[in-house]
């Protein structure tokens, strides 16, 4: 048991959030991550309005929807995080908030780092809005179509977040607290990331799942 628990608590330390590098390039876990989420949410919303009758969506205004979503959700949390906890940086490098680049000392490739939920969140219901007016869609028919599926998606940014060694928890002396690299103190830390992938995530995927309505063809 033992073993165990020495492995869990140091696994932070022994994942590479980088899946390859080429020269300056790095493809990233995080980013990948994302891309997991867009797409069940995109197939899971699909396969509701095949199997639900109730919804008038057709596949290709889903496809439209969802790419308004995603271009909210990704400025949204990009700016968010620019204006909510690194304003005066951003205003001294305004380049890198849409480059992924550093330019402070040189030039070196970064990815886009830094992204909010708050920012996402507002980015995602602004989208979200401008699409339901230009196609002339109900907004809470749309909302009912989305939420319950949108957990499942946030279950893997959040698994990227954990990849990423970011956004750790408290200090804690309970075993199942981790050593983040990232974190100011070498102290066990609640990954609290995998709290929030598993309750916000998971489980609320699974409330909200099933408790939906479902009407089906007759």
């Amino acid at each position: 048991m033992e073993e165990f628990w020495d492995w869990w608590q140091h696994l932070p330390q022994n994942i590479d959030p980088v899946i390859f590098e080429i020269g300056w390039f790095k493809l990233q876990y995080y980013g990948l991550m994302y891309i997991v989420a867009f797409a069940i949410t995109f197939f899971l919303v699909l396969q509701r309005i095949k199997k639900e009758d109730r919804f008038e969506m057709t596949s290709d205004q889903v496809k439209d929807a969802t790419t308004y979503l995603i271009l909210g959700l990704i400025v949204g949390a990009r700016l968010g995080y620019v204006a909510f906890y690194n304003l005066s940086y951003y205003f001294k490098h305004p380049l890198e908030i849409i480059l992924p680049f550093s330019f402070s000392d040189g030039v070196a490739f970064t990815g886009i780092s830094g992204m909010s939920y708050h920012g996402g969140l507002i980015g995602v219901i602004l989208a979200g809005w401008l699409y339901v007016r230009k196609a002339k869609l109900n907004w809470w028919d749309g909302v009912d179509l989305y939420i319950p599926v949108i957990p499942l998606g946030y279950t893997f940014g959040r698994l990227g977040n954990f990849i990423n060694g970011e956004l750790y928890g408290r200090v804690t002396t309970s075993s199942i607290g981790m050593f983040f690299p990232l974190a100011p103190t070498r102290e066990l830390r609640h990954p609290s990331q995998l709290y929030e992938a598993f309750f916000e995530g998971i489980f609320l995927f699974a409330i909200l799942w099933s408790i939906r309505k479902i009407n089906l063809p007759t």
